[in-house]
Parts: C-alpha cells; structure tokens; sequence
C-alpha cells in the first residue's frame, strides 16, 4: 500500500486546515489508519486514528475537540480536519497503516511522506 500525505501549510494561530491521505495499491478493508506528528528536535508522536470498518477513532488528548478524523470510502482517503490551531500543533504530519501492536504507538508498517504545518503568526 502506498499513502501520500497532503494539505500542510502556514496557518495562523486559531486558524484551520485540512490534512489528507490518499491510500493507493489496495483497499483499506479492516485497516487502521494513523496520523502521527514530529515537532523538530522531538520525537514522532500519535495524533489520532480510524479503523477503516467501523470508523471508530482514537486521539491524543491535546487534540480531542479540536481534530477530527474521517474518512471517504469512494477516494480511500483518510482526512484529518484541524481547528482551533496551535502554535504547538507545529510539526511535521504523517500519515500511517497497519499497526503492528497498540494504535497509539509508531509502529506502523506503511508510512506517507509527510506534510508540513506550520502555526504562526
């Protein structure tokens, strides 16, 4: 499977922005699909994720309520919609498959290349 990761950008502290992740060479059927996030100098962390049957999720608390992760069957796309942005949000995202034990760890098999956000004023 390959994930291409899309939609970073400069944003404004409180601002919004739209994360995607087209998946392609199979159908995600039962899979689970991660974003993840690296801050420079810092190590890759869990942001949220979907199982792709059942949508159910999972976020890291600094994000609940303000993240939202969905997914479009038609695109096998996975999308990770951003609000109230933080400075802090800063980092690089990826966007990741098959988890190879718990959800919230790095573990994936698959990863995308990663797309930049940047919060700033």
């Amino acid at each position: 499977v390959q994930l291409q990761a899309s939609g970073g950008g400069l944003v404004q502290p409180g601002g919004s922005l739209k994360l995607s992740c087209a998946a392609s060479g199979r159908t995600l059927g039962n899979s689970i699909i991660g974003w993840f996030r690296q801050a420079p100098g810092k190590e890759r962390e869990f942001v949220a994720a979907i199982l792709w049957s059942s949508s159910n999720t999972w976020y890291e608390n600094s994000v609940k309520g303000r993240f939202l992760i969905s997914r479009d069957n038609a695109k096998n796309t996975v999308y990770l919609q951003m609000n109230s942005l933080k400075p802090e949000d800063t980092a690089v995202y990826y966007c990741a498959t098959d988890p190879r034990g718990n959800v919230y760890s790095v573990n994936y098999n698959y990863w995308g290349q990663g797309t930049l956000v940047t919060v700033s004023s």
